[in-house]
Formats: structure tokens, sequence, C-alpha cells
């Protein structure tokens, strides 16, 4: 895998769709995902292959745990759900139509190699590929190395919001997490979920990120998150790794672009901003 070009590209309506998956079901998936072109048109016939040996070194895991992971996720994937809004990215929603499909149509799990085999369910691909607005952006290995699910859902939710403040509706993230009855009362939600995630995306991800809550009477309702990105590591000589290399080469490639490009960023944008950038330091 090249790490640096592992881009995850999603429709927000995929972001905030609702459904449950494992950290190491979404780690497929995710990787499944950052392999879909979008710069041509993509049918359900196509395969995307992931490996245990891939995962371990994406995810910093053992190999024996990755080939475990990846086995069991080959199992339980093909009836792994989503609800969704039916309409693709662009198109006007008259109604609130939404649409319970599968995330794979069939997975084949090749013991030999440890190595699973996917094709995306038809349902998915419009949400997935060709998409022109509306959409999230993120690297892969911003959430490779969490162990939280909830943290990679609620890191999605923030990057979708690059500003660095978004205000979440506690019934929208219920339903977005497929909490259902669980952790009734805010102090089981903090416990179990929130506090969690928010550390493994402080620790794991490009995000730092604090969160407070705000009542409506007497009643939590809506989730307040901040956040921003942490400050690059310097080396001795007190310039960044990126800029070194910036400066080394004289101009920026598309995988450095890709690679210095801030969470949400779209591609054209983060060329613009870092083009701005004197080379020399």
């Amino acid at each position: 895998m090249d790490q640096d070009r592992q881009l995850v590209v999603k429709s927000n309506h995929i972001i905030e769709a609702s459904y449950r998956l494992s950290v190491a079901e979404q780690r497929v998936i995710l990787s499944a995902i950052s392999q879909v072109r979008r710069d041509k048109p993509v049918t359900d016939e196509v395969l995307y292959s992931v490996t245990a040996a891939e995962l371990a070194q994406l995810c910093g895991t053992d190999p024996k745990t990755a080939y475990r992971d990846l086995q069991n996720a080959a199992e339980r994937l093909q009836t792994r759900r989503v609800s969704l809004l039916l309409e693709p990215d662009g198109v006007t929603i008259r109604s609130k139509r939404r649409r319970v499909t599968c995330w794979v149509q069939t997975v084949d799990y090749i013991d030999q190699e440890g190595r699973i085999e996917m094709r995306f369910g038809k349902d998915i691909l419009p949400y997935l590929t060709g998409l022109q607005r509306e959409f999230t952006r993120y690297a892969l290995s911003d959430v490779a190395k969490m162990t939280s699910a909830y943290g990679i859902r609620l890191y999605e939710l923030l990057v979708q919001w690059p500003e660095g403040h978004r205000e979440v509706a506690l019934d929208d993230l219920r339903r977005w997490l497929q909490l259902e009855e669980r952790y009734p009362s805010i102090k089981d939600l903090k416990r179990r979920v929130l506090d969690p995630a928010v550390e493994q995306i402080n620790e794991h991800s490009p995000l730092m990120l604090s969160w407070g809550q705000r009542k409506t009477g007497r009643r939590v309702t809506h989730l307040v998150f901040d956040y921003a990105l942490k400050k690059p590591t310097k080396t001795a000589s007190g310039v960044t790794d990126a800029a070194k290399k910036k400066r080394k080469s004289g101009k920026l490639t598309d995988a450095d672009i890709t690679r210095l490009a801030r969470p949400g960023e779209t591609w054209e944008t983060a060329r613009s901003r870092l083009n701005q950038i004197p080379l020399e330091i």
C-alpha cells in the first residue's frame, strides 16, 4: 500500500448515514474505499482486495491479530446494513425517503493468502465515486490506528466540517451511530462513547479535540465540538519535516499535496494553499 495516496472519499450522505461496524470491519471498508477510482465510472463488478499483512502494517497491529480480524470481518460484512438517503450528491431531496441496503454484495476470503476480495453493493457506489460536491475526504492513516469504532465515525463527522467547530444534535448522533436505546443517560454516553472516541482522535488523528454540551431547558440536546490541527513536529533545527522536503525538492508533487492537505480540505484548495508557502525557510 502507498499510504501517502490512500484517501477515503465519501459522500456526506454516507458520513451521516445510520450504521454500525466494528473497528475491524471499518478498517476493511475504508481500505477498500481508498482503492475506488474517482476519475472514471466504476461498476459493482469491480473487486477490491484487502490483505491482513497490509492492515497490520497500516494499523500497527500484530499480523496474527490482523489475520483473525480480517477473517471475522469477511464473515460478517455481507450482512452489515446501512440506512441512507436515496438520492446521491447534487440531487434535491424532495422527501425523507431512506433506503436500507448492504455495504457489499459479495466477500471472498482466501485463507492461504490472508486476503479478502469484495464487491461494493450497487446502491453504495454512487456515494463513493463520481462525486462533485457535498463529499468528505481524509487520509486513511488518520484513523488507521484507532481502536474505537465511535472514534472513527466521530472523526469523519468532524472533518466533514473543516471550520473547527461543529454542533451536533444528540438525537442525530444516536441515529447515525445506531445507538438505539443504549446509554440513555448522558453520563453513560460520555463514559462509553464520547470520552473513548475523543481520546482516540486526540491520540491518533491530526486533530486536537475538545467538547461540551448544550441544554434545552434541563435536558442535554446538543454536543459541541471544537477542534484544530495539531502543530507539525519540528526537527532539532526548528524546521518541519514537510518544509525540509519542500526545500530539498524545490516543488510540490501530487503526493506532497495529498499528504499535507488538511482534514476535509479538497485537493485543489490544498494545492493553492501550499503553493503559496515559501519553499525556503
